[in-house]
C-alpha cells in the first residue's frame, strides 16, 4: 500500500452545560454518518491554530480562538480500493467561542453540527480519535465505514513538503537540559536543537519522540506533558535533497523527564541529522547557539 501523510487541527468546544460540539460526516465525507470533533486538514504553510479557527467557521458557523493545547494523536485509515494507507497526525486544541451562530455545514464534508452530552456520545458512531480525546471507550470502526466518495488522492507535489515532528524539552533530576547538535548538510547545521524528529508512518507522536531520544542521545525518557505546537514555513529550504523546497514543518513539543541519565551518545546510524548530543546545566544553555524552537522551549536567549 502507498503510505500517505496528513496533518489536521481539531477543537474541543463546550457550552455552559458541559456539552461538547460534534459534527457529522456528510454523504461526500470519507466517514459518512460518523461524528467527530470539528476540524480538518491543514493547508500548506498554515499554522494549526489558524486551521482550527478556519475549520470551525466552515463547519459550524462559529468563530473560535484556541485556548490551550489538549492532545496530539495519530491514526491510519486504509483505503483498500485505492491502495492507500493515510496516516493523520491530529493536533487537538481546547477552544472558546467568540462569535457567530451555530449552523450546519451544507455542501461540505460535514452536514450536521450538534451539542452532545458526554453520556450521549457513546451512543453515536464516533471517529476513534474523538472518543480518545473525550476520554470515552474507543471502538474501531468497521472497514465498511470508510470510503473515498470524492476525488482520488492526487499525486504528491515535488516542489513542496509538509512534515510532522515531535520534540522534547528533556531534563534530568539535576535540572540539566539535553540538547542535540544538527549535523552538516541539514538546515541549521551546527546549532543546538531539541531532541526529536519526524515520526514514522503509523507512529504516535509521543512514541516517536521517545524513539528519537534513544537514537539521538541514548536516553530512556518518559513524557510528562504536552507543551506547545510550533509552525515553521520556509519557502526555499535547502536540505539533503540538494534543491530548494517549499517546506512546511509542524512540530509538537513535549516535556520529557529522564530519571536515570547517562552520557549522551548518538546511537542512530551514521548519516543522520544529529551530529552529537550533550547535557547542559541551566546556566550553560543561554550561551549556546540554538535553533529558534530550542530558544523558545528553554526560555533562554541563546546567541
Amino acid at each position: 500500500m502507498e503510505e500517505r501523510r496528513r496533518i489536521g487541527a481539531y477543537g474541543v468546544l463546550r457550552d455552559e452545560h458541559g456539552r461538547v460540539l460534534l459534527v457529522r460526516g456528510s454523504a461526500v465525507a470519507d466517514f459518512p454518518g460518523v461524528w467527530q470533533l470539528p476540524g480538518g486538514g491543514l493547508e500548506h504553510a498554515e499554522h494549526p491554530e489558524r486551521a482550527v479557527v478556519r475549520e470551525f467557521a466552515e463547519e459550524t458557523g462559529l468563530t473560535v480562538r484556541a485556548a490551550g493545547l489538549r492532545a496530539a494523536v495519530a491514526d491510519v485509515t486504509r483505503y483498500a480500493d485505492l491502495g492507500v494507507a493515510l496516516h493523520t497526525d491530529r493536533i487537538v486544541f481546547d477552544v472558546v467561542a467568540t462569535g457567530g451562530t451555530l449552523r450546519d455545514g451544507p455542501d461540505n464534508t460535514t452536514d450536521l453540527a450538534r451539542w452532545c452530552a458526554l453520556d450521549e456520545a457513546p451512543t453515536l458512531p464516533l471517529l476513534p480519535f474523538t472518543a480518545e480525546v473525550l476520554g470515552l471507550a474507543v471502538d474501531p470502526l468497521p472497514e465498511s465505514a470508510v470510503r473515498r466518495a470524492r476525488e482520488p488522492f492526487p499525486p504528491l507535489p515535488t516542489d513542496r513538503r509538509q512534515r510532522f515532528a515531535a520534540y522534547g524539552l528533556v531534563t534530568d533530576p539535576a535540572d540539566r537540559v539535553l540538547l542535540t547538535m544538527i549535523a552538516d548538510g541539514y538546515p541549521g547545521a551546527g546549532q543546538w536543537h531539541l531532541p526529536g524528529g519526524g515520526t514514522d508512518h503509523g507512529e504516535q507522536p509521543a512514541a516517536g519522540l521517545l524513539r528519537e531520544l534513544v537514537e539521538e542521545a541514548g536516553q530512556l525518557g518518559r513524557v510528562v506533558d504536552l507543551l506547545a505546537v510550533d509552525n515553521l514555513h520556509n519557502p526555499a529550504a535547502l536540505g539533503p535533497e540538494g534543491r530548494p523546497l517549499d517546506w512546511h514543518g509542524v512540530r509538537v513539543i513535549y516535556r520529557v523527564r529522564v530519571d536515570a541519565p547517562t552520557d549522551a551518545v548518538v546511537t542512530e546510524l551514521a548519516g543522520g541529522s544529529t551530529a552529537r548530543a550533550a547535557w547542559f546545566a541551566p546556566e550553560q544553555v543561554g550561551v549556546l547557539r540554538m535553533t529558534d524552537v530550542a530558544v523558545r522551549a528553554t526560555g533562554q536567549r541563546g546567541r
